[in-house]
């Protein structure tokens, strides 16, 4: 295990470029075993997700090299073979593996995901768009066995009873070379399910209305790579240093972002009364005083991203007033409430909202982080507080956040990462 130490209460200043999408990364490599050539992606972030995902495909016989934020995979001798459990257990994005394995082989044995624990998160929309498309789906001792008879997926009309990313995701990946013509009704509309569209149909497949609630897959026989695919920038870790600068910044510029993908959170920096400027790809936030409370509400995109209810967090703590936070996605996301109050923070979780009210002073503890987005929270704050923070378990920030130690040194934060065996409680 690791921890993050950080020696708070310095201004930061500076710029930071954004990397490529973890929640588009992460479904991408699984997308690239579908393909009959060599692919690459470029502004791959240099994240544990990604290393633990070239595990999995270096079980399947598929090689794979990550160098400089370029990943090669060539799943042009793949295998049918058990995936490392360790790997699947501590990622959920995993599960990605079912549809892409489906659209590959036909089949797919897949142990169930693990990931970050923020309440349930049923895969049974995934499983739902599975039987649609012809597959039968057995469930055994926490693995997931998915079979089709001798004609193989055929497509379907699937509406989907939640509005779910993964389930989206992965039907198109099911989908994308099964026979005949799918109908994805009430699908997810995040950009990352874009960026993914975008990559298949850069290699022959045929999906169109992705980015809408109604998307349609004709299916194709071969996917074949002729370009590199560069990933789009990380909103979740735009947000995130947005968040940041707003509480800690004498000025920073925050490159490399599509501020269309922003604006829900945006929208409500300026509500709170952040020294906003937003060019066509990077936004600069001067220093921001006198802020103001509000009220936030998680929505599917393009509303305010559950992700990054938790990194907003500690901003709130610097508004005068009350705000709060409903989280409709997730509402036992709060792993992040008891760490920050041993920081000294006045917030609380009650009746399934975050209220946050205005605190004066911050103080270094000995915290948490109980996943990604919690980490990222706990890592602003103590960029807030007086004094030293230790952050444990922080292996979870490093899931999600690539270069994260040289980003913030180059901000003029005080910040390293070393080994402990120390676990948070």
């Amino acid at each position: 295990m690791k921890k993050m130490i950080i020696h708070g209460g310095k201004r930061l200043s500076g710029s930071v470029t954004i990397g490529g999408a973890k929640n588009s990364t992460v479904a991408l490599i699984p997308a690239a075993i579908l393909a009959d050539t060599p692919v690459k992606f470029d502004m791959v972030p240099d994240i544990l997700d990604v290393h633990n995902l070239m595990l999995i495909l270096k079980s399947m016989n598929v090689h794979s090299g990550f160098a400089d934020g370029v990943l090669k995979i060539d799943p042009t001798e793949i295998i049918e073979a058990p995936m490392p459990s360790q790997s699947i257990k501590s990622l959920r994005a995993s599960y990605y593996f079912m549809g892409a394995l489906l659209g590959r082989f036909g089949r797919a044995t897949v142990a169930f995901p693990g990931g970050d624990n923020i309440g349930p998160r049923p895969i049974d929309q995934h499983i739902k768009a599975f039987k649609a498309l012809g597959a039968e789906v057995v469930e055994n001792n926490g693995t997931v066995h998915i079979t089709t008879s001798g004609d193989g997926l055929h497509g379907a009309r699937i509406f989907l009873d939640l509005v779910s990313v993964g389930a989206t995701i992965n039907t198109i990946l099911a989908a994308v070379k099964a026979q005949g013509a799918t109908v994805i009704e009430n699908a997810a509309k995040e950009p990352e399910i874009i960026d993914i569209a975008t990559f298949l149909n850069n290699m022959g497949a045929h999906i169109r209305g992705a980015g809408t609630d109604v998307i349609r897959i004709e299916g194709v026989s071969t996917l074949k790579a002729t370009n590199v695919h560069t990933i789009i920038p990380d909103r979740i870790e735009a947000g995130t240093f947005l968040s940041l600068a707003a509480a800690m910044g004498d000025g920073i510029r925050i490159k490399n972002i599509i501020p269309e993908h922003l604006e829900s959170f945006t929208a409500k920096l300026i509500e709170m009364g952040v020294q906003l400027q937003i060019n066509e790809d990077e936004a600069y936030v001067a220093k921001s005083d006198d802020l103001n409370a509000i009220q936030v509400k998680t929505m599917p995109f393009p509303g305010f991203a559950t992700d990054l209810q938790q990194p907003i967090t500690p901003l709130l703590l610097r508004a005068m007033g009350s705000s709060v936070i409903v989280d409709t996605i997730y509402p036992q996301r709060v792993k992040h409430i008891s760490q920050l109050q041993k920081m000294g923070a006045k917030v609380r979780s009650e009746n399934d909202m975050i209220i946050v009210e205005h605190t004066n002073t911050l103080n270094g503890a000995t915290v948490g982080a109980g996943e990604i987005r919690a980490g990222a929270s706990l890592m602003i704050a103590a960029l807030m507080a007086d004094g030293e923070t230790q952050i444990l378990n922080a292996d979870n920030i490093l899931r999600g956040y690539g270069s994260i130690v040289a980003k913030l040194t180059a901000l003029n934060a005080d910040v390293t990462i070393e080994d402990t065996a120390e676990i948070a409680e």
